[in-house]
Parts: structure tokens; C-alpha cells; sequence
């Protein structure tokens, strides 16, 4: 083992030392891929995308023979600027790899694993919260079915922005950076929308806690996979989508201790209040602060220095990696050998105006973006599109439709239950106890009091009533259809407007109305338990799925994980006929998330591999904005089928499996090549 690390030691110290006299004649800044070149003679920014010198076309502005041959003399230059700068990527990528396994694998990438992974993990906590909140927050908030809608798809629009932006920004202004920027906000935001009252405010900071977590994904495993050596990269990564699974386990724990428990409350006056829903989101930004304090200790990616021409911050980065990692070996005494880095020039210009700086780190933005569109890349780019859309279209859409599910059926079974009353005759009769789950149709009510009760599923329909009194009610899913209310008072109930469906008051009056809407979790007590239950299942029912994934990974290669396990995941589909039951839906739910997690690994891994290092994050963040949208389209039109039929949403789940893995098929296999 000694004498391979003194023979790899031996060939990179020929391959970047060279000759010490010309490293000694590099002052002023010039690399090795500028050297022979006076200041007149240096490539700029514009050369490598076909541009010419502004002083250029003199001289030929005029036409004529001249022009012609200057003008097929610049193609011809700008073609070889091309392939050099090709060349010299090549080399790069190669010169890198050979870097990194000196380096090693070691201490520091674990410590950057964990790091790493409380970012991720506060990326899968973000998608369980709204969820959790929602059953609590609708009572406290008195949501619409509409808004309750919107509140919970607001977050994917919220992440599908900020997986586009932040991963632009990312190939621009460097990984970490980009990074504790869009932990920052998500972390501010979603510590205001733990104290905000009104819906809107609400509704607001979560949108902007999801712009700000949705740079977590392309930009974790981008600067995560530039630490790393081909034979350690498909499964390191692998094992780094675990702490997804984390975050969501930790928010169905803290959802499951915390929500219920609503005496963990307090109230100042009738305008605030403070519920353990609240108590819950707050607990829940507690994996993005962490991270934050976490990424501060962790370097740059020295990768994304030595693309942008930083030779000595990328290289003491790369030192610091090997000393880490030798020391915890027990090799203190083993010297980084590298003294030349490979480097390509600084794609960044210089400017004393931060305006015009900014202006041009837009452009450089869109000229990115459409890179990913370009003839070398344009192929790879439409196949990942369709495979990424697929596979979050019906993942996110059944995930979602499984719950909705459960639901229904407990809704059913609940309902088949209701007592049914038809032309009933009540006067002069007090109610003070709790009417449950009946349904009143024709009835008339006359001088009939409703004292400090709680009113659960109750149904009045075509009914009158007749100088009646209700005092201190709270309703939960309680509506009055086709009533009419003659000379009856209405004090200090939680009966607003919305739950009077077409009814007429005449004589009628509303005194002291409570303010917001009553939270009462007695009712829900045990469902709120099973939703809890259900979703810490089905998220830790992935965990086999990970580890196969991660121990297979660099074994059988990206395209058979990615297709193989789509391909399953598109038969595991069709089990769902047979679930009418709440445990068979739930082992359905936790067949389909583990099987489906280790295509989910491998997409990861292959797009971060099929894109070079200066457009990598861009090409990442694009297509994650994509999934985000691709699940608000899923979540929309699988809810729409729930109670209608299943046939429609699992057909439409297999046939987005099927396409998915068909497509994956034809991509390139990127197992055993250096990082682009």
C-alpha cells in the first residue's frame, strides 16, 4: 500500500511540478494556460463563446475579399478556441480525479456528509410541514376548502423557484455561499410563519421559507460530488439521500409529540394566539439553523475555485482535505505533493461597479441556462426533463393520494355511522352536551336552547328555527343548509357566515362571535395519531431502499438502478387495486416508497454527473424545478380522482413509471468517469 501511494505521489509530482524556474517566473497571476501569451495576446471571456474582440472587425467593415478572409480566419480561430477550451476541461476533469485520490476519502468528507446532510435533512422536513399543520391550522385559520388547497401546494411553487434560482446562483457566486443564503431564508421565514395569525402572512412566509429550502437539493449534491473520487461517488451520494428519509421522520416524530398536545398554547387577549401547531413549525426550522451554523466551519468547493481561476484558494481547500484526512489515517506526516493546480481561465469578469458586475453574473446566468440547451448537451438534457417530470408526477401525486385515501376511508366508516332525523318537532328543550355526527332534515325548532356544547359533524337541512338561542357553541365541521332563523340570538359562537349555506335570517342577531376559530383536538385525537403513524412509516419504510441503492450503486451502474427500479415501482402500482382497508393501504404506501427511492438515488446521482462542474448546479436546480412543478400537477389531478375511483390515478402513475424508465434506458451511463 506504501509503495502505490509513492508511485502516485511520484506521477503527480511529474505531472504539476514541471520545472520550479517556471513556477518561479508565474508572478502577476498568469496559469499554466496563459503561459506564452503577452497581455495582448490573452484569451477573454468572449472568445469561448464565439465572440470577437471588439477591435476585431477593423478593417473589414467595408466588404471585399479582405473581410471575407478576416471573417473565415475569426470562425477558424473561434473553432480552435473551442476545442482548446474543450481540451482543456478534459484535462481538468482528469488532472482533478488524480488530485482527489491523493487527497483520499476520509474525515473530511464524513464531516462534510453530515453537514450536508442536516441541509437535505431540513429539505425533507419543509415538504412534511404543511401537511401536519394543515388539520390545525384550517380550525385556527377558519380556511376555505379552496385555501386549505392553495396552503398546500404553496410550498412546491415556493421550492420550484428557488431550486431554479439558487441553483443558477450557485454555478456564479460558489456552492456554500448559495447555500447558507437559501438556508438563511428558509430558516427566517419559517420562524416568522410560526407567529404570524392572518392566512395571507401565513400563506406568504411559508412561500418564501420553500424559495429559500429549495436550493438545497441541487446544491448539496453538486458540492458534495466535488469532494469526491469516481469509485466513491455514486455511493457516497447514495448514502447521502438517507438524511431526506431523516427529515422526514424527525417531522412525523415532532408532529406526533407536539401537535396533539394542545394545552402547549398560550393567548393574549382574543386577537393572538399561540397553539402547538405553531410550537411545531417552529421545532421544525431547527435542522436548517443547524446546518447553517454547521456550513460555516466547511471551505468552498475548490472545484468551483479552480473553474473560475482561484489557483491558491482551490489549492489550500485540496490541502486541507489531505491533512484532515491523513492525519485521521494516522498519517501525519505525508505531504500534499501538488504544487500547479489545473485550472481553466476565470469564466468571471473583474468590475469596480457592482451593477455592471451583477449585470454580468445575469448573463452569465442565461448564457448557462441556455448551455444546457446546446447541441452538446441538448439530448441529454430533454431525456432527464421527461425522466424527472415522470417520476415526480406519480411519486408526489400517490404519495400525497395515499393519505387522502386513508382519510376517505375513515370518512367513510365514520359516516356509515350518522344518525338520520326527518321531521322532527323539538320545543322548549335545552341541549347543553355534545351532538355528534347526525344529520337533521325538515325539522323545526322551537324556543330551544343550545348552551355551551361542542357540535361535531352536525347537518341541518330545511329546517326552521324559531326563537331560538345558542350560547358559547364550537363546531367543527358543523353547516346549516336551506335553514331559516326567525328571531333567534346567536352569542359568543364560532358560527360565522360560511357555515350557513343559503339560509335566511330574519330577526336574527350574532353578538360577540368568537375571534378565529376554536381549536379543539379532542375529536381528532386518534386520527391525528394515524396520520402521524402512516407518514413516519412510509418514510422509514425507504430506508432499505437506500441502503441497496448505496451498496449497488457503483456496483451495477446508474441506468440499471434508475430504469430496474422504476420498473417496479410501475408494477408495485398496480397492488393499489387491492387496498380497502387503512393497514392495506398503509403497506401499500410503504411497498411503493421503498421501492421507489432507489431510482430517486440514482436520477440524483447521474444528473450530477452528466453536466461539467460550471453548469452542473444550473442544469440540477432546473430540473428540480421541474420535479416541484411536475408535483403540484400530480397532488392536483390525483386528488381530484379521491372518492371517484383509483383506477384513474394508478393508471396514471404506471404509465408515468413506464415512460419514465423506458426514457432512462437512453441515457448515457456515467459509472467510472471522472467528474465532468
Amino acid at each position: 500500500m506504501e509503495d502505490g501511494y509513492q508511485n502516485r505521489t511520484a506521477f503527480i509530482k511529474g505531472y504539476y511540478r514541471g520545472d520550479s524556474q517556471a513556477a518561479n517566473d508565474d508572478e502577476g497571476g498568469h496559469s499554466d494556460s496563459t503561459e506564452g501569451h503577452d497581455e495582448d495576446d490573452e484569451i477573454y471571456e468572449g472568445e469561448y463563446q464565439g465572440i470577437p474582440r471588439a477591435d476585431s472587425g477593423k478593417g473589414s467593415l467595408a466588404g471585399g475579399p479582405g473581410s471575407v478572409r478576416a471573417g473565415a480566419q475569426q470562425f477558424r480561430d473561434v473553432g480552435v478556441s473551442e476545442a482548446e477550451r474543450r481540451k482543456d476541461q478534459e484535462e481538468l476533469a482528469q488532472q482533478y480525479e488524480t488530485i482527489l485520490q491523493e487527497c483520499g476519502h476520509g474525515k473530511f468528507q464524513w464531516t462534510l456528509y453530515f453537514v450536508l446532510g442536516l441541509a437535505l435533512m431540513a429539505d425533507g422536513v419543509e415538504i412534511f410541514v404543511v401537511g401536519f399543520v394543515l388539520p390545525s391550522a384550517e380550525k385556527d385559520m377558519c380556511l376555505s376548502e379552496p385555501n386549505k388547497s392553495m396552503l398546500g401546494l404553496i410550498v412546491y411553487f415556493g421550492m420550484m423557484v428557488g431550486a431554479f434560482l439558487w441553483g443558477a446562483l450557485a454555478d456564479r457566486i460558489g456552492r456554500r455561499q448559495s447555500l447558507l443564503i437559501s438556508l438563511s431564508i428558509n430558516s427566517i421565514f419559517s420562524f416568522f410563519s410560526s407567529f404570524v395569525q392572518g392566512y395571507s402572512t401565513f400563506l406568504f412566509c411559508r412561500l418564501l421559507s420553500g424559495v429559500g429550502i429549495g436550493g438545497s437539493i441541487p446544491i448539496v449534491f453538486s458540492y458534495y460530488s466535488e469532494f469526491l473520487s469516481q469509485e466513491k461517488r455514486g455511493e457516497h451520494l447514495s448514502w447521502l439521500c438517507m438524511f431526506w428519509m431523516i427529515g422526514g421522520i424527525y417531522a412525523s416524530a415532532m408532529a406526533w409529540a407536539i401537535i396533539p398536545h394542545y394545552g402547549w398554547s398560550f393567548q393574549m387577549g382574543s386577537a393572538y394566539q399561540f397553539h402547538s401547531w405553531r410550537v411545531f413549525v417552529l421545532v421544525c426550522a431547527f435542522p436548517s439553523v443547524a446546518a447553517i451554523a454547521a456550513l460555516n466551519a466547511m471551505p468552498e468547493s475548490p472545484r468551483f475555485y479552480l473553474e473560475n481561476g482561484k489557483h491558491d484558494e482551490g489549492w489550500m481547500i485540496l490541502k486541507q482535505v489531505h491533512d484532515t484526512n491523513m492525519r485521521a489515517k494516522g498519517y501525519p506526516e505525508r505531504v500534499f505533493t501538488v504544487s500547479i493546480l489545473p485550472t481553466q481561465i476565470s469564466q468571471l469578469s473583474v468590475s469596480s461597479s457592482k451593477i455592471v458586475f451583477f449585470v454580468i453574473h445575469m448573463l452569465q446566468i442565461r448564457n448557462n441556462i441556455l448551455a444546457c440547451f446546446s447541441p452538446e448537451y441538448k439530448r441529454t438534457t430533454f431525456m432527464l426533463m421527461a425522466v424527472w417530470f415522470t417520476m415526480s408526477f406519480s411519486y408526489y401525486g400517490l404519495t400525497v393520494w395515499f393519505p387522502d385515501m386513508i382519510k376517505y376511508i375513515q370518512k367513510q366508516e365514520y359516516e356509515s355511522r350518522t344518525k338520520t332525523l326527518t321531521k322532527e318537532q323539538v320545543g322548549h328543550v335545552t341541549f347543553n352536551f355534545t351532538l355528534e355526527n347526525q344529520v337533521h332534515r325538515q325539522g323545526h325548532f322551537f324556543n330551544v336552547k343550545f348552551l355551551n356544547l361542542k357540535m361535531k359533524s352536525m347537518v341541518f337541512e330545511d329546517s326552521v328555527f324559531e326563537e331560538c338561542y345558542f350560547e358559547d357553541i364550537t363546531s367543527t365541521h358543523t353547516f346549516f343548509r336551506n335553514c331559516t332563523f326567525i328571531a333567534s340570538l346567536f352569542y359568543n359562537t364560532d358560527l360565522f357566515k360560511y357555515r350557513f349555506v343559503n339560509c335566511k335570517l330574519v330577526n336574527s342577531t350574532f353578538l360577540h362571535n368568537k375571534e378565529g376559530c376554536m381549536l379543539d383536538f379532542s375529536d381528532d385525537f386518534n386520527n391525528a395519531y394515524m396520520i402521524y403513524f402512516v407518514n413516519f412509516l412510509g418514510t422509514l419504510a425507504v430506508l432499505p431502499g437506500n441502503i441497496v441503492s448505496a451498496l449497488l450503486m457503483d456496483k451495477i451502474g446508474r441506468l440499471r438502478m434508475l430504469a430496474g427500479s422504476s420498473v417496479i415501482s410501475c408494477v408495485s402500482c398496480f397492488f393499489l387495486m387491492f387496498g380497502n382497508s387503512e393497514s392495506g393501504m398503509i403497506a401499500l404506501l410503504c411497498l411503493f416508497g421503498g421501492i421507489s427511492i432507489a431510482s430517486w438515488n440514482a436520477l440524483d446521482v447521474i444528473t450530477v454527473e452528466l453536466y461539467p462542474s460550471d453548469k452542473r448546479t444550473t442544469a440540477f436546480g432546473f430540473l428540480n424545478a421541474l420535479c416541484k412543478l411536475a408535483a403540484v400537477l400530480g397532488i392536483s389531478i390525483f386528488q381530484s380522482f379521491v372518492g371517484i375511483t383509483k383506477a384513474v390515478p394508478i393508471l396514471f402513475a404506471a404509465g408515468a413509471l413506464a415512460a419514465g424508465s423506458f426514457l432512462a434506458t437512453k441515457l448515457p451511463e456515467t459509472r467510472g468517469q471522472v467528474l465532468q
